[in-house]
Formats: structure tokens, C-alpha cells, sequence
């Protein structure tokens, strides 16, 4: 069953918040927490520490990063007619999937079977 446009535009108001915390969220982390002062005079453990909580939230934001391409990729989706349609087996996601993670490319079950092989390469 395709989704009406009531639900649709819900969506895309939804994904358009989504991304822009996202992006308040990253320009804050480069605008305050991924500057070091010159001033700093650290120990080499406070460097460290610093160092290490920078490439953390490096890498939260590469997460984030990775998240807002699905979010501009459903976003897409919806402008062109093809949102809520799974990627794999070109069957409509269902509405409580959509709803739960509105950037979804894949129904449950085409992601249950993904995650199943994704385990099976991570046991090797």
C-alpha cells in the first residue's frame, strides 16, 4: 500500500529535522570541541585525554555524517515517488519501520538478512 501525502509530507518534515540537528550538531563540534587553545599548556596525559575525546567525536560525527546521506538519500526518495520502497526487494516498508527510522532503505525482514551476513563475515 503507497503512502499518502499527508504521510509523505510528515516524513519529509521529519527527515528535514532530523538532518538539521544533525548539521547544528556537527558545526558545534567543529566550531567549540575540535579546537585545541594554544594557550593550553597540557601534560602529555591531559594531551592524551584531549586527543583521544577529539577522534571520538570525530568519529561520532563520521556516524553522523554516514546519517545524513540516508536522510538526503530518502529525502530523494520521496521527491521522486520511490520512498517506502525496500532497496532490496522493491516491497513497501512497513509504515511502524518508517515511522520508527524514517531514513530506512530496507524493510525488516531485507535488513534482518543483512545483519544475519554481515555476523557470518564478522565471525571469520
Amino acid at each position: 500500500m503507497a503512502l499518502t501525502k499527508t504521510q509523505l509530507a510528515k516524513f519529509k518534515r521529519l527527515l528535514s529535522e532530523k538532518r538539521a540537528n544533525l548539521l547544528v550538531q556537527a558545526q558545534k563540534t567543529l566550531s567549540s570541541e575540535m579546537v585545541l587553545s594554544p594557550d593550553d599548556r597540557m601534560d602529555e596525559v591531559d594531551q592524551a585525554s584531549s586527543e583521544y575525546m577529539q577522534a571520538f567525536s570525530f568519529r561520532l560525527r563520521g556516524r553522523e555524517r554516514f546519517l545524513i546521506d540516508k536522510i538526503d538519500l530518502a529525502l530523494r526518495k520521496i521527491a521522486d515517488g520511490s520512498y517506502g520502497m525496500c532497496e532490496e526487494c522493491d516491497e513497501m516498508i512497513g509504515l511502524k519501520r518508517l515511522q520508527a527510522r524514517p531514513e530506512a532503505p530496507l524493510c525488516i525482514q531485507c535488513k534482518e538478512a543483512q545483519e544475519k551476513e554481515e555476523a557470518v563475515y564478522a565471525e571469520d
